[in-house]
């Protein structure tokens, strides 16, 4: 494929605004797989779809769930190991679209990025907010980055606003942690698989 084929696909996706309603929910930026160099569109759920609940069993360690950009893949994982969450994400239809996931590692930090509720300064310690398999690459957050979402809707008590509380991504860290990303600050650590935290879903679609 020649270059020009390449980028075109993803100047017909930059066309959708961030937050802007598609597919189900909000677009809420671009993930490219590191592995096939393939794009997809990232949409994340509205907040009536959220969950909470235990990622899975502490000490078991789940083959497939390892995936910093493929959400469903690692969700399928999740499910068929008895993740209660997973399994009611897999069975979400929301506007005729059934795909629905956990997001990975890296789709949940656009989430964040996007979609940040409060004006609070951010963490930044560690790599939070280094993203490098988003389209832009995401870089380190600074205490003023990102600043509070201007998408409307998204900011701290309006109708699809993230709580200021954990939420689990679906990617395993180990047999006893997984990834989480705190919506009060976008600290980006991980936790007992055992806890009980919150889920957004969301969905992908191959930019083509």
């Amino acid at each position: 494929m020649s270059a020009a084929a390449q980028a075109a696909p993803v100047e017909t996706a930059l066309q959708l605004q961030i937050g802007q309603p598609y597919g189900g929910g909000f677009f809420t930026g671009i993930v490219r797989d590191p592995d096939t160099g393939l794009e997809y569109r990232v949409i994340t759920a509205g907040a009536e779809h959220e969950l909470v609940g235990e990622w899975g069993e502490y000490g078991v360690k789940i083959d497939g769930a390892d995936s910093f950009t493929n959400s469903r893949a690692n969700t399928e994982a999740m499910a068929a190991a008895g993740s209660d969450p997973a399994q009611k994400v897999l069975g979400l239809t929301i506007d005729g679209y059934n795909d629905w996931a956990i997001p990975a590692r890296d789709a949940e930090e656009l989430q964040y990025r996007h979609f940040k509720p409060t004006a609070d300064s951010n963490y930044c310690w560690g790599r939070d907010g280094d993203n490098p398999n988003s389209v832009p690459v995401g870089k380190l957050y600074t205490k003023e980055f990102p600043a509070q979402t201007k998408v409307p809707g998204f900011q701290a008590g309006e109708p699809n606003a993230f709580r200021p509380r954990a939420y689990w991504s679906s990617t395993q860290r180990s047999a006893y942690f997984a990834f989480y990303m705190l919506f009060e600050d976008g600290n980006q650590y991980y936790d007992a698989k055992g806890y009980e935290l919150r889920v957004r879903p969301v969905r992908s679609e191959l930019i083509q």
